[in-house]
């Protein structure tokens, strides 16, 4: 009852500080920076439904299915021009700030930005030259030019990537929510502009996808410009700038390294499924396979979000308040993600209107998917409780692990679905994903069973 009383006054405070605006002290910066971060966060998601809604209408099946081979393709290339990097940029600068060495949080920066400029050069490169091979060899489909395109959007999104960063480290969070607003209004409007006007030319499918991708980047190539302005706030690299020792070089990769590994296969663990239709199967058979996962994950991605918003309160607490507060969050998660499983399982047909009837094909994957209604928030509550409690090694090894099985699975069962056919195949994919996906679901839930045992002590 204590701990009940306690969150209803939290709760008073909260919205007492915003009626008097009033974010003085810890407490009030605390608050607003996680205002400025939920509002960024939904702006990206409530924009990357919306943008998927419109383009996959305005493409149709087989024009969307080569734009998603695309841009999975192009994010898989991203993945190399970080690797951990922005988040020990965040972690060490803001170490640094917390200590009031400025100098140092500078040095860090420009330590961490030399490799980061470096990895983005590479994997940008990278993209080019093999662009050529992927696109006619392993697809053998018409996106060539995209994938050059793709090489310029690497560049553009890993400057965004090393000019955010320090924005996280010294808490200012507006700067990332003007950044995004920017970026979503922009690509809504755009884009499907761009499409509309371009596309009324008889031009060919290759150059329609590498417009695409061209506007895209150029979208995130104007919120760059608003960052690269934005820079001067960035009060620490006023400092004069002073040597890492070898020690903190030293932390610094034992930071980043095992990162590394964890992104990887994180990202693979994402794409896998797309990267590998896109050898398989026509580009038709990826745009209803990914009308169909769009859906369910971004349906998904807004179940989980109060489990991801809820990571502060999780760090601060101990013992039975945490236990407590997580029970409640899985009740919740479980109460509104089994009624949009059923209520998808039920409606899929018309739910897919959303995109056109072009994509009723799609039904049935996206039938199957609605079980990830369920998996995916739930696994995401669970990844949130156990960064609470630093345990995101033994994560790294869950990821690695169902990463594994899902490519496995994911060339066993395509392979095996190409006999009967091409939706067959893609039907194969569509099961592989939801099982490795509940694997991870039973690590993540099997270990902190086992954890939580260690709070049940009274606080």
């Amino acid at each position: 009852m204590d701990f009940l009383h306690s969150e209803e006054r939290d709760l008073r405070g909260v919205i007492k500080r915003f009626r008097n605006r009033d974010f003085k002290g810890t407490g009030g910066q605390v608050i607003k920076n996680s205002t400025y971060q939920l509002a960024t966060n939904l702006s990206a998601k409530v924009g990357s439904v919306l943008f998927t809604i419109v383009i996959a209408r305005m493409l149709l099946p087989e024009l969307f299915g080569l734009y998603s081979l695309s841009l999975s393709t192009i994010v898989l290339f991203s993945t190399f021009s970080d690797l951990g990097i922005g988040s020990a940029m965040v972690t060490f600068i803001s170490k640094a700030l917390s200590n009031k060495d400025n100098k140092k949080a500078k040095s860090y920066y420009f330590y961490l930005s030399k490799y980061k400029i470096v990895l983005i050069i590479f994997s940008s490169i990278l993209l080019i030259l093999c662009s050529y091979f992927i696109a006619n060899f392993y697809y053998e489909k018409p996106i060539f030019i995209a994938l050059l395109f793709g090489g310029v959007y690497l560049l553009v999104n890993g400057m965004i990537s090393l000019i955010s960063s320090p924005f996280t480290a010294i808490n200012n969070f507006k700067i990332p929510f003007v950044k995004e607003l920017i970026f979503q209004i922009l690509r809504i409007s755009v884009v499907p502009l761009g499409i509309y006007l371009i596309f009324r030319g008889n031009i060919s499918q290759e150059f329609s996808i590498a417009i695409v991708i061209f506007l895209l980047t150029l979208c995130y190539f104007f919120s760059l410009i608003y960052l690269y302005f934005s820079r001067k706030k960035i009060y620490f690299l006023k400092a004069n700038k002073k040597s890492l020792n070898v020690s903190e070089k030293k932390s610094l990769k034992k930071f980043v390294l095992p990162l590394s590994l964890t992104v990887l296969s994180g990202l693979f663990f994402g794409y896998i499924d797309t990267l590998m239709l896109g050898h398989y199967v026509e580009s038709t058979y990826i745009g209803y396979y990914g009308a169909a996962f769009g859906l369910i994950g971004a349906a998904s991605t807004l179940i989980g979000f109060v489990s991801g918003s809820v990571l502060p309160v999780f760090s601060r607490l101990k013992n039975k308040s945490l236990e407590s507060l997580f029970k409640k969050i899985l009740i919740f998660t479980i109460s509104v993600s089994l009624f949009a499983a059923v209520f998808t399982f039920f409606l899929a047909k018309y739910i897919l209107y959303i995109y056109g009837a072009e994509y009723l094909p799609a039904v049935g994957l996206l039938k199957l998917f609605s079980i990830l209604l369920i998996i995916i928030p739930l696994s995401a509550t669970f990844d949130t409780y156990l960064i609470s409690r630093r345990k995101t090694s033994k994560m790294a090894w869950f990821i690695i692990i169902s990463t594994i099985v899902n490519i496995v699975l994911n060339y066993s069962f395509i392979t095996y679905g190409l006999r009967f056919g091409m939706m067959q195949a893609v039907t194969g994919a569509c099961i592989a994903t939801i099982i490795s996906k509940v694997l991870y679901f039973s690590l993540v839930g099997i270990y902190r069973r086992k954890i939580s045992k260690k709070y049940k002590a009274p606080n």
